[in-house]
Formats: C-alpha cells, sequence, structure tokens
C-alpha cells in the first residue's frame, strides 16, 4: 500500500475586505465572526458583519437575501443565530459570496501555517518507491500556489523546485504541475523520486 503524505494549510485569519471607509480614509474591513438577521413580512435576509479596521464603521456582506425561513436548513438558521465562528469563516472565504456582494478579499493579509511530516531528501537514497504521493489539506481556500506549499514542505530552493517543474517531475492530478497552479483542497501530488535525490 502506498504511503500518503498530508499538507495541511491552516489560516490564521480571515481575508480583509478591500473597501471605502465611508466614515474615515480606511480601505480595509475586516471579518466580525457575526450575523446579522432581519425578518420582514415573510422574507428572511442574512449578512456577514465586517467592521473598518480603523473606525469600526460596519459593511453588512449579504449571504441571504429576501428568503422564506422554512427554506432554510434548521441547523443552518440556528448557526446563523448562534454567530457560529466555523459558519462565518465558511462565508468569508467563500469566492461566490465575494462575487455576489462585488467586492475583493486582500489575500495577503493571510498569516497561515502548513502542518506536515518532515521528509529528509537524503532518506530517498534508500527507499524503492519511484514516486511520493501528498494529499493537501486545505478548507480555506486564499490563493495559495501549490509550488509554495512544495517548496516550503520539502525545503527546496527556487532553483531546486525550477528544476523538477523542467523535469515534468511533479504532477497534480495528472497534470506536470505550473508554477502559476493554486491549490485546491484534497490535491494530490505525485513527485519522482529519482528526480528529487
Amino acid at each position: 500500500m502506498r504511503k500518503e503524505y498530508i499538507w495541511e494549510v491552516k489560516a490564521h485569519n480571515t481575508p480583509l475586505l478591500k473597501r471605502s471607509c465611508s466614515h474615515c480614509d480606511s480601505d480595509r474591513f475586516y471579518c466580525s465572526e457575526k450575523f446579522r438577521m432581519n425578518a420582514q413580512k415573510k422574507n428572511i435576509d442574512v449578512w456577514l458583519i465586517y467592521r473598518c479596521i480603523k473606525c469600526d464603521n460596519t459593511y453588512n456582506m449579504t449571504i441571504i437575501s429576501r428568503t422564506s425561513p422554512e427554506s432554510i436548513k434548521k441547523e443552518l438558521f440556528h448557526r446563523f443565530q448562534e454567530n457560529n465562528r466555523e459558519l462565518a469563516w465558511q462565508y468569508a472565504f467563500s469566492t461566490e459570496i465575494r462575487k455576489k456582494n462585488n467586492v475583493e478579499a486582500d489575500f495577503d493579509t493571510i498569516k497561515y501555517e502548513i502542518q506536515y511530516e518532515q521528509l529528509f531528501i537524503e532518506n530517498l537514497h534508500s527507499t524503492n518507491e519511484d514516486t511520493l504521493f501528498f494529499k493537501v489539506i486545505y478548507a480555506s481556500s486564499f490563493q495559495l500556489k501549490l509550488s509554495t506549499v512544495i517548496r516550503n514542505c520539502l525545503k527546496l530552493s527556487s532553483k531546486q523546485l525550477d528544476r523538477l517543474i523542467t523535469m515534468q517531475a511533479i504532477t497534480v492530478h495528472g497534470k506536470f504541475l505550473e508554477k502559476k497552479h493554486r491549490v485546491k483542497h484534497e490535491d494530490i501530488v505525485k513527485i519522482s523520486c529519482e528526480a528529487l535525490k
């Protein structure tokens, strides 16, 4: 049975939103991790509340608009009411929600760590494996390049990584790695052992 190494990318914060504040000269808003709900007649609206990083002015990002309460699952409704942090993060990282609200995220503001099992290249000389397999766990998508993850986890220099890409020694889902490739949740990365040695 093949050995599959896990690379787990964990974000420490949600991305700031690029948005001009109407109360001050700031152009960034942070996620408060709180929801606002409003019922009008038979419909309900749900927003995720953002606040200006300078003056705390609020911006409400639409999550659900003019929807009947019956069409919202009870568990989801309850999580909105409870200001569920995990749910707030899910929406804060959602490309679909940002597009719907016509707002842009500042991914450069995200701090993250990668949890992985240290793999020493010198140990590969004694292995019988032809290929190394890596699975990327990436619950919160923030346009991270896969080449960055590979470099960090295998302690490679830019030059070493460029050589592996040129040799076509790295594949993702059967396609040769390109430097511009963005990480997707559960990406499977295959790297030639021979090329790494």
